[in-house]
């Protein structure tokens, strides 16, 4: 079973069991997080497609504590004039361990594999 969620910004990819590293949280080490924005649920039977987010589904993380990445130097420099400025950013993340995938039973559920591309009908506004 997997889910793709949304936090901070950026989707990811989740299965129960998994680490990741999302944006900076502000949360204390080893508290319980519940991410709702699930935007898809699929395991081997089924499939659940949001629009934009599955209806009472919902990840349940655990934080592992914060880190900072690598420094980005940033560099400003105008030509002829001496001008010259270096300095660095580290930004923050939140380790997370994803828990448990929960689904609710009231979203749409396709079978597996039935999944449809195509396209919606746009309506003008009558111009």
């Amino acid at each position: 079973m997997y889910a793709i969620i949304e936090t901070g910004g950026k989707q990811y990819k989740v299965s129960p069991g998994q680490v990741i590293n999302v944006n900076h949280l502000g949360l204390a080490d080893g508290s319980t997080v519940e991410l709702e924005k699930v935007l898809f649920i699929a395991d081997d039977v089924t499939t659940s497609v949001g629009a934009p987010f599955v209806e009472g589904a919902k990840i349940i993380a655990t934080t592992q504590g914060e880190y900072k990445d690598k420094k980005v130097i940033v560099f400003k420099y105008k030509a002829k004039v001496r001008y010259r400025r270096k300095t660095g950013h580290r930004q923050l993340y939140t380790r997370l361990s994803i828990d448990k995938i929960l689904r609710s039973e009231t979203a749409d559920q396709l079978p597996a594999g039935d999944i449809e591309t195509g396209t919606r009908e746009v309506r003008g506004s009558g111009s």
